[in-house]
């Protein structure tokens, strides 16, 4: 790949062969998402769907996590899920959910609440053997995000997603891939050249081709996605600041697990 260039700090960037690879790099804080760095993947992206000689994204993550999900310390300072700014979570999936051209993810590591709920809008997924995923909304007191309650029940049926958010239970690369979250799995030390492999043999087709079928392929739920994630927007506004966000916070802070047997009622 070409040089890698540094951006805010948290995300580099590198393009080759009309593919860009966006590595995550926060790997102090296992890749969790801050407004830094959500703002860096989204301006990565606009300008990768601009550029005329880039046909494929891949995103992956530094060091031993892909990401693991929202950082919880920024999460505990934000007055409400969407306060109208245009930086952070909002603005970031909204040009993932319309990304025009193949996007892909190598997953390097853990994938926690977004590292997981990203992948439902990447066209292709490789993911390490020994890497894990996990939805933990529902046990951090709220719920599902960016268009997950219609994207994960399309994706590996409903029962499955139901016990995924029900439970927030860790889902192993070999079951990821059986229930179609992921192409295949491969070990970690070769997962970054295999996608690489797999970005170089879509990039060498037509730019306008891939477009116009990623255009197919995206607009064909595009409409219940965005109802989706208004609908879970609504909910996670209700949720979040009250009792059992409070709980997990605080056993979050205190490295304890959550008790939510019995919480106040606000």
């Amino acid at each position: 790949m070409g040089e890698a260039v540094d951006t805010r700090g948290v995300l580099r960037i590198a393009d080759e062969s009309r593919i860009r690879l966006m590595t995550l790099d926060r790997p102090g804080a296992l890749n969790a998402f801050n407004d830094a760095l959500y703002d860096a993947v989204r301006d990565g992206l606009m300008d990768a769907a601009a550029r005329p000689d880039i046909a494929v994204v891949v995103i992956t993550g530094a060091g031993r996590a892909f990401t693991a999900g929202q950082d919880l310390g920024e999460l505990a300072k934000r007055p409400s899920y969407d306060d109208g700014a245009r930086h952070g979570f909002l603005p970031f999936i909204e040009i993932v959910e319309s990304f025009p051209k193949p996007l892909m993810a190598a997953v390097n590591g853990i994938g926690v609440g977004i590292g997981l709920t990203l992948l439902l809008h990447c066209d292709q997924v490789l993911i390490a053997e020994e890497a894990r995923l996990r939805v933990p909304f529902v046990s951090l007191g709220v719920t599902a995000e960016a268009g997950s309650s219609v994207l994960l029940p399309e994706r590996i049926g409903r029962q499955e997603a139901a016990h995924l958010l029900f439970t927030s239970n860790w889902l192993p690369a070999d079951r990821a891939v059986a229930l179609g979250l992921a192409l295949r799995a491969v070990p970690a030390v070769s997962l970054l050249e295999a996608a690489m492999e797999l970005a170089r043999e879509m990039a060498a087709m037509p730019i306008a081709s891939l477009v116009a079928t990623k255009e197919l392929l995206r607009d064909a739920h595009l409409d219940a996605v965005r109802a989706a994630r208004a609908r879970e927007g609504t909910a996670w506004a209700s949720l979040e600041g009250g009792p059992a966000v409070r709980e997990a916070l605080a056993a979050f802070r205190e490295r304890r697990p959550p008790d939510f047997t019995n919480l106040p009622e606000a």
